[in-house]
């Protein structure tokens, strides 16, 4: 198959894997890679070694195409972005920020951008920015989908800009990628399904229960982490959203993350603080979800933890490999054409 997106980043298959924390690691990215996809890197619960490291580990796993993700809001992003730009990173997926001197230090290598956005303004900016392409994350996606739905915000951004559209939010399987076809974009991410295989870190508790969990059990707050974000129906879910904020639990959360991405505590904090009041409190906000995201996923403790899943967990009843998944994809994306052309011809 080939689609703009196939084109622009020389892959086979127009599937994406999105950069989430602790999921997208070396031997997922890879995985997609080497079956014809392509993904991001998470780099957001990274420092610059580890991701330098990580970006390294790639290389020796997959000669294909990949990408890796910067979260510009995030501390330590601008840090990670000059290792990801020093390593050359084929793709950098460029999310909560404005891509435009990341766009021009990896256009000087010959690499591509595709920026992450939840709005026609932002598409646009994007598109004005340098952005080669948009990933367009609708309401059902994991964590941080836009308000509006993908059947209606993947056309709308479609007309709105000139870039190919990957079309996250909603997609599980190859009837979804005929779908997003036919609103205009050019391929898929499948965070949530390419989160349940075989390569994927997630933890065999957590997955067992998204494929338990049906298509309603999700919640969708801006409470959890200070943007509007999807995760698993728990008690822990619910009693973090109830919650909100809780600043004692992430000011003391905050020297960990400091302590993880090597920063210096004076320095995560005058950083922040930079960014302005709005963005102080979406980032403490984020420091109090940082280590229930990371326990759900890690260690499957949903008592503790709360994991980031889209709605499409309820059409999930099991755990390939993510070759599996892609061969599977496709072949239900050819007879969802059949089946469209003999119901249009």
């Amino acid at each position: 198959m080939q689609t703009r997106i196939t084109e622009l980043f020389g892959i086979s298959y127009p599937i994406v894997l999105p950069g989430m924390s602790w999921i997208s690691v070396p031997e997922l990215v890879a995985a997609v890679g080497n079956a014809g996809g392509i993904g991001w890197l998470a780099t957001g619960p990274l420092n610059t070694e580890q991701t330098r490291e990580s970006i390294r580990r790639l290389r020796t796993l997959t000669d294909k195409p990949f990408g890796a993700g910067v979260t510009l809001l995030m501390p330590g992003a601008r840090e990670n972005a000059e290792v990801i730009i020093e390593e050359q990173v084929p793709v950098v997926n460029v999310s909560l920020g404005k891509c435009d001197w990341i766009a021009e230090r990896v256009h000087a290598y010959g690499g591509k951008v595709i920026a992450t956005v939840t709005t026609e303004k932002h598409a646009r900016a994007a598109e004005k920015q340098g952005a080669d392409a948009l990933q367009v994350t609708g309401n059902e996606a994991a964590a941080h989908g836009s308000q509006v739905g993908s059947l209606v915000l993947t056309p709308a951004i479609v007309r709105a800009v000139q870039l190919p559209v990957v079309a996250i939010g909603g997609f599980a399987d190859g009837y979804g990628l005929a779908a997003a076809l036919a609103l205009g974009a050019e391929g898929i991410g499948m965070g949530t399904r390419l989160s349940m295989t075989r390569e994927s870190p997630v933890h065999e508790a957590t997955k067992q229960a998204q494929i338990k969990g049906s298509i309603e059990e999700t919640l969708y707050s801006d409470r959890f982490d200070g943007l509007w974000c999807r995760v698993l129906d728990t008690k822990s879910a619910r009693k973090a959203i109830r919650r909100g904020m809780n600043l004692p639990k992430a000011a003391i959360s905050s020297f960990g993350i400091a302590r993880d991405l090597k920063l210096s505590w004076p320095k995560l904090f005058i950083g922040t603080m930079r960014q302005g009041a709005d963005t102080m409190i979406r980032l403490a906000h984020m420091a109090t979800a940082f280590e229930k995201i990371k326990v759900a996923t890690e260690d499957g403790d949903l008592v503790k933890g709360v994991h980031l899943t889209g709605q499409v967990q309820g059409l999930i009843h099991d755990l390939p490999t993510a070759a599996e998944v892609i061969e599977r994809t496709m072949e239900e994306a050819r007879q969802a054409h059949a089946r469209m052309g003999a119901l249009l011809g």
